[in-house]
């Protein structure tokens, strides 16, 4: 057995987030920088099939566009999942 002091019978960890140790300002930094850090890969990217003579369906302005809403999806789902992940000790 062990001793987590925050198991139910059936063995999940039903820790809140504020259990885990992480305030919420820190996981809205990490977050965010998650989220720049997709953007700016994805953007990278698409910059480097272009260069090699790629040719993609939208223009320069739209890839902004798409940099964006990736950017905010990664943040999206760092700030949902990073304190379960915590939790679980697997970060």
């Amino acid at each position: 057995m062990s001793d987590t002091g925050a198991s139910d019978d059936d063995g999940s960890d039903a820790r809140s987030p504020a259990e885990t140790g992480i305030p919420r300002r820190a996981r809205l930094r990490s977050a965010a920088l998650w989220g720049a850090a997709a953007a700016l890969t994805f953007l990278v990217l698409a910059q480097g099939y272009l260069l090699v003579g790629g040719s993609l369906p939208i223009e320069l302005t739209g890839l902004f566009g798409l940099g964006l809403l990736v950017g905010l999806l990664a943040a999206g789902v760092t700030y949902a999942t990073e304190h379960r992940l915590t939790a679980k000790r697997r970060v």
